[in-house]
């Protein structure tokens, strides 16, 4: 009995910790930006945005498989993961019909180049002011 009730507040526990985790994410002041994906191409093909913190909302429009999304300063060797933005990352890849966030991202003025890597689209420029 004691081995129950120590897992039941143990899972109550995680519980509790992770609705928490939530509630400060959804707490954080991030604008969403959408980014729709189509083969071979984001729909937005240039973002000005002002300084700030945000979540990008990147959504797979039937490409046909996963789909990412990559951020990098402007001038900066793209094709080294080091140069990559990692909170710009998605969670995890995006599959065909669905949409995945990336964690909080603050950006800072200057420009950025976006694109993915997986669909594979052109490098577009978002400027923030």
């Amino acid at each position: 009995m004691k081995k129950l009730i120590s897992i039941l507040i143990i899972a109550l526990s995680l519980t509790l910790t992770g609705n928490a985790q939530d509630h400060m994410m959804n707490d954080t002041k991030a604008t969403v930006v959408t980014l729709e994906q189509t083969k071979g191409k984001f729909t937005k093909e240039k973002l000005t945005l002002s300084e700030g913190d945000y979540v990008f909302n990147i959504k797979n429009n039937n490409v046909g498989h996963d789909v990412g999304f990559v951020l990098v300063k402007k001038g900066e060797d793209v094709s080294n993961p080091d140069n990559h933005i990692k909170s710009a990352y998605v969670t995890k890849a995006v599959k065909n019909n669905s949409s995945e966030k990336t964690k909080v991202t603050t950006l800072s003025k200057g420009e950025y180049i976006y694109f993915c890597p997986l669909n594979p689209t052109p490098q577009y420029n978002l400027t923030v002011k």
